[in-house]
């Protein structure tokens, strides 16, 4: 009977809502009329009840009859609940004057008898949050001030103020990280009874599709609608997977309507995100949007002192303003000089000079005159090369001259900055690692074989070196 009913939803509704909303879905029973059906969870009822209670009501009619009913099951977590009898539209049954619930409804999952919301399991889930990444340790110049002072306004306010959600965005190696990690660190610090879950927007992935192979959503759907605070890494990678958004804008809207906090990076503002679901972007708008830039001068320098003073390294104004201007890129990259160069203090008992930072940074970093450049500038320069648009290369076209150009512009991705092959996918259109492989080897043989092909890639390579 319950086939039947699918039958009619599926008919209704987006494969990618399908199989996020009722694939999970387990008949039970059927009594005098009265579908027994099993739910993940206690959100997992109120979320159907919500949005789908019509096209349950359209399905019953039609598989059942008129008179059909429905009654839902659940777990609590480890405890097993007790069916609940639904009607259309569902309301919430009173209490007696003994205070249970006439038609006992099952209590909450992850809440205790007094309402509150018991401490939610995230081991392995998310990623611990540093320590040393707090509002403390944290440079502030003119490239992230308003990001720090809204960042620090949602910490010591989370859920309460208009930030919500806030969106940090910007380059890597711009901070992003330490300061959504500052936020988290702060709240754990001030606020003992807030759960705060912390994880990359790739392992949020990684957890769904495992929670869908072990048929496990019920523990996927209570980690992540039990937070206070959830913070999303490098939401941009959400990009071209349609179930993942699904169940995030879902988890997302239950979030905000509850007043918890979400927090998240991205590498560009939310107008510019490309393979995201429009109703996704729109919500990343509701909040606030705050920009991280490439660290200036007085900023690098600031850094520098810092870190390499917790060390007990004395360096002098020559050596550090050397190293800021040599070092424009990114914190990142910075931060893995001055580690270098802090190794070498300890060899040669503190005495770093001039030449020494020199060798330390030629070594360990490309300088301000042989730095990397953006995907972004490649693609531009290879497109203008080759005579065809950047929205071409990233399309699904295959004519001859696009895949070319598509593919040069993916070696030189690979050749000139740090990104991993799936990274650079991304960026050509949410393509994946075996693409950019694959055009890695025919650029490579292409080289090797055809003469004007090495004359091409020479005369790029001084392009985009300039």
């Amino acid at each position: 009977m319950w086939e039947n009913c699918l039958k009619v939803i599926r008919s209704n509704i987006t494969d990618q809502t399908f199989q996020t909303w009722f694939e999970p879905i387990r008949p039970v029973s059927l009594v005098s009329d009265v579908l027994t059906i099993q739910v993940p969870n206690q959100f997992f009822f109120e979320w159907l009840e919500e949005h789908y209670v019509h096209l349950l009501r359209q399905a019953i009619d039609i598989a059942i009859g008129t008179n059909g009913g429905l009654k839902y099951t659940f777990l609590a977590d480890q405890e097993e609940s007790t069916p609940e009898t639904i009607g259309y539209p569902y309301q919430q049954q009173k209490t007696g004057g003994n205070g249970q619930n006439n038609g006992s409804i099952v209590q909450q999952n992850g809440q205790n008898q007094t309402g509150q919301t018991a401490p939610v399991n995230l081991y392995n889930f998310g990623v611990q949050l540093n320590s040393r990444y707090n509002f403390d340790t944290f440079i502030e110049g003119d490239c992230n001030r308003f990001a720090r002072a809204t960042a620090l306004a949602v910490a010591q306010r989370p859920g309460v103020s208009s930030f919500n959600p806030l969106m940090l965005y910007g380059s890597t190696g711009f901070g992003k990280t330490h300061l959504v990690q500052a936020i988290g660190n702060h709240i754990v610090s001030n606020n003992q009874n807030k759960q705060v879950l912390y994880v990359p927007s790739e392992k949020f992935t990684t957890h769904f599709i495992e929670s869908l192979k072990n048929n496990d959503l019920q523990r996927f759907m209570n980690i992540y609608t039990k937070v206070d605070i959830l913070i999303i890494d490098d939401v941009q990678f959400l990009a071209n997977k349609d179930r993942t958004q699904e169940v995030f804008f879902h988890i997302f809207n239950h979030l905000h309507q509850s007043g918890k906090q979400i927090v998240m990076t991205s590498d560009c503002p939310p107008k510019e995100l490309q393979g995201l679901e429009e109703r996704l972007v729109s919500r990343f708008k509701w909040g606030l949007t705050a920009d991280l830039k490439q660290p200036d001068l007085e900023t690098r320098m600031a850094i520098i002192q810092q870190k390499t003073q917790g060390e007990n390294i004395v360096l002098t104004d020559e050596v550090t303003e050397y190293i800021a201007h040599a070092i424009d890129s990114n914190v990142r990259e910075l931060e893995g000089a001055i580690n270098n160069l802090i190794a070498q203090a300890w060899l040669y008992q503190g005495n770093i000079n001039l030449s020494l930072a020199k060798k330390v940074v030629q070594q360990t970093v490309q300088a301000s005159d042989n730095k990397e450049i953006s995907i972004d500038e490649i693609q531009k320069n290879v497109s203008d090369y080759f005579n065809v648009t950047i929205e071409e290369m990233k399309s699904k076209t295959r004519t001859k001259e696009i895949v070319l150009a598509r593919q040069v512009a993916m070696y030189f991705a690979k050749e000139l900055t740090g990104f991993t092959l799936k990274a650079i996918g991304y960026h050509f259109g949410g393509r994946d690692h075996t693409t950019v492989l694959h055009a890695l080897e025919c650029i490579n043989d292409y080289i090797l074989e055809k003469r004007e092909m090495k004359v091409h890639i020479d005369n790029l390579r001084q392009l985009l070196k300039k």
